[in-house]
């Protein structure tokens, strides 16, 4: 697989551009120290020079200068290149979490339903059939107040570790159904080896033959089917931040800079500008990773 893959350019370079962003998310706090600003600093507010009597940032490119990389956010005044780091990395990390619900869920009711057949087989496969109808993202929105309110009181503020949470649960929750009816088409081949057949003969358990036979030959579609969830994941959290439900003030966030920046599009593009290419770089990149290891492991596979 590895001799296909680094044969891929297209591949190599995906990959690097993931490994670049992801690094840039773990060393966020590092580089804004480094960089002297910080992502809640109301800057515009402390200088008066910074935003006009519009409140809007002062200068060319949204106020982009030495001082501001990327210049300020309006009427605020923050710095949009430490919301941006930070942004990736509340994005990116929090998809990441419902990414891996998502694939062991998935993976857990595929195998099961793929290998004991039968009525487990068949309630599983209606309760796959019945999340399918849900409409998610209508869903995933009206979830989100219900999931929150039921640990936070009314007049409280909610935390962002329990808002966190929430996505996960609620984007993973909604995510699963693909990659649970790709493991149970997987196993249902694969349960009539010879080498399960043997392991029945010798007396193991269903559960040590989904464990040791059947869960080390389905790698390869999983971390396949998890490469190509995760930017989908990665949209999902910040469609449910644009709306509102997800992350909110002050926590950056890649959907609430679009929210935040659909609010002043006409007078200041730039804002919307960092968040929006840096959201698309990362999905191509991830989308043509996933394409790229689905390749490496198909043998035949003509690349």
């Amino acid at each position: 697989m590895w001799r296909r893959f680094r044969r891929d350019r297209t591949g190599i370079i995906s990959a690097c551009v993931v490994i670049f962003f992801f690094a840039i998310a773990l060393l966020a706090p590092l580089i804004s120290k480094v960089y002297g600003k910080d992502p809640y600093t109301l800057y515009g507010q402390n200088s008066l020079d910074l935003l006009n009597e519009f409140n809007m940032p002062a200068g060319s490119f949204g106020g982009a200068s030495g001082s501001y990389w990327f210049g300020i956010e309006p009427n605020l005044g923050r710095d949009v290149f430490t919301q941006l780091l930070y942004g990736m990395r509340t994005s990116i990390f929090t998809a990441l979490g419902a990414t891996v619900l998502i694939v062991v869920v998935g993976v857990l009711i595929g195998l099961v339903g793929g290998y004991f057949g039968g009525t487990i087989d068949y309630w599983l496969g209606r309760f796959t059939d019945l999340m399918l109808g849900f409409p998610s993202q209508l869903f995933m929105i009206a979830s989100m107040p219900v999931i929150t309110a039921a640990f936070v009181a009314p007049d409280e503020n909610t935390p962002t570790w329990l808002r966190a949470g929430a996505i996960i649960a609620v984007v993973g929750g909604l995510g699963w159904m693909g990659i649970a009816r790709l493991m149970r088409a997987a196993t249902l081949t694969m349960r009539e080896r010879e080498f399960v057949e043997a392991a029945k003969i010798s007396g193991a358990s269903p559960w040590r033959i989904i464990r040791k036979e059947l869960l080390p030959n389905l790698w390869s579609p999983i971390l396949v089917q998890a490469t190509l969830q995760l930017p989908n994941t990665v949209l999902n959290v910040a469609f449910l931040s644009f709306v509102g439900v997800g992350f909110v003030e002050p926590t950056p966030d890649w959907g609430r800079m679009f929210a935040n920046g659909a609010d002043y599009i006409q007078l200041d593009p730039w804002y919307m500008l960092y968040p929006g290419v840096a959201m698309v770089i990362f999905v191509v990149a991830f989308n043509l990773l996933g394409d790229s290891v689905r390749d490496a492991f198909d043998p035949k596979s003509g690349r």
